[in-house]
């Protein structure tokens, strides 16, 4: 039997060392764009599963953090994977401004609970267990992605290799303000549209010029417009920018659309709208309008094998007195990448996170030891051979 009060007590004693780890961590600035500090964040990381007995393996990627990958083989059984992320979405410059701190049950800081937080507490949870033991366990691959923030985009070749010789992932992703855990996402993905036309004086020279914004702006209106809040696909611009004067005819112009569907059939249907809507003449013929992007990251389906870890894991909630709804997420991660190939994966075990990505996000501190004892739980169990890890 699966004793999750225990491993939460052990945790719950080691609360000050995870605490010191985390604020260390949270004081490094490592913005995606920023490789020295996610590379300095994943030196820590490394060093304490060096310390657990892992072979650490890192590979650096062009103007960005290294991917590391942390291996330990045990014997026969199944294989697990580890998914986290080293980098954030704040700048550098930003600890100086916004440092760990703790106020009573609540840290904050940058990427406090996405994810640094749930990468320590998963590293103290593994060593927990190492200690203990571990028989029926096959081997243990824990992933440190340098450009998770950024949809993955030079590390989802290497995260699907790893996780096709898996038999289940297990996603540090913060747990929902209600406890929620992630059985499932929708796909997620990106549309880049340029428009260049010709420059001119708005005023002596008008009729010279082809404006690139004339040209995009009519497409802001039938993209947004593919939004169907009830199906589950939005489109929406986040960027739209161009032209360098007032008094000059815009030759460049530029528009960011953020997309979201329900699966993969949904989001080929959207972008093949959109493609049809930037296929369309231009209000001047001088102006070409180019598109770009796609779904980077694909649908993560709920499996059987997900909904065997999700009762596992809500049983572990509900012995410690924690909320454990199941959520099926908008938002992607490294997680999609994996149940995508129809391996039982489970999302959103990391400590309960408030406001994650925004200057107030927050951790529950009281929940880092209970979210730590869920992911042991869960380990532990497939171990032992209790969960059926069926696709």
């Amino acid at each position: 039997m699966t004793d999750v009060r225990a491993y939460a007590a052990e945790l719950d004693a080691a609360l000050p060392d995870i605490l010191g780890a985390i604020a260390r961590v949270v004081n490094i600035d490592s913005g995606s764009y920023h490789a020295a500090g996610v590379n300095a964040t994943i030196d820590v990381f490394a060093a304490m599963l060096l310390d657990l007995g892992f072979a650490v393996e890192r590979a650096p990627l062009p103007d960005r953090g290294d991917r590391m990958t942390a291996r330990m083989t045990l014997g026969n059984g199944p294989r697990l994977l580890v998914l986290g992320h080293a980098d954030t979405v704040w700048p550098a410059g930003t600890v100086a401004e916004w440092p760990f701190a703790r106020d009573r049950d609540r840290i904050t800081g940058p990427g406090v609970g996405d994810m640094k937080s749930a990468v320590v507490t998963a590293i103290f949870t593994l060593g927990m267990l190492l200690r203990r033991g571990l028989p029926g366990l096959g081997s243990i691959v824990f992933l440190v992605v340098p450009d998770e923030e950024l949809g993955s985009p030079l590390s989802r070749a290497w995260i699907e290799e790893e996780a096709r010789n898996a038999d289940l992932c297990l996603t540090l992703e913060p747990a929902r303000p209600d406890g929620g855990i992630v059985v499932g996402r929708g796909a997620v993905g990106a549309a880049y549209l340029r428009a260049t036309g010709v420059t001119a004086h708005a005023g002596v020279a008008r009729a010279d010029g082809a404006s690139a914004i004339a040209a995009l702006a009519p497409l802001v209106a039938p993209i947004e417009a593919l939004t169907d809040m009830e199906k589950g696909d939005q489109a929406t611009v986040g960027i739209f920018r161009g032209g360098a004067a007032r008094q000059v005819v815009p030759g460049e112009a530029e528009m960011h659309v953020d997309l979201r569907a329900p699966d993969d059939a949904s989001a080929a249907a959207m972008f093949a709208a959109i493609e049809r809507i930037v296929a369309g003449p231009p209000p001047d013929p001088r102006v070409t309008v180019a598109l770009s992007g796609g779904f980077a990251r694909p649908a993560f389906p709920t499996h059987p094998g997900t909904r065997a870890l999700y009762a596992l894991a809500k049983e572990f909630c509900t012995t410690l007195g924690a909320p454990a709804p199941s959520v099926v997420a908008r938002g992607g991660s490294d997680g999609s990448f994996a149940a995508a190939l129809g391996v039982p994966t489970l999302d959103g075990l990391g400590p309960v996170c408030h406001h994650s990505c925004s200057r107030r996000e927050w951790v529950e501190v009281h929940s880092i030891a209970e979210r730590g004892a869920v992911l042991a739980g869960l380990i532990a169990a497939a171990a032992s051979g209790r969960i059926g890890l069926e696709a």
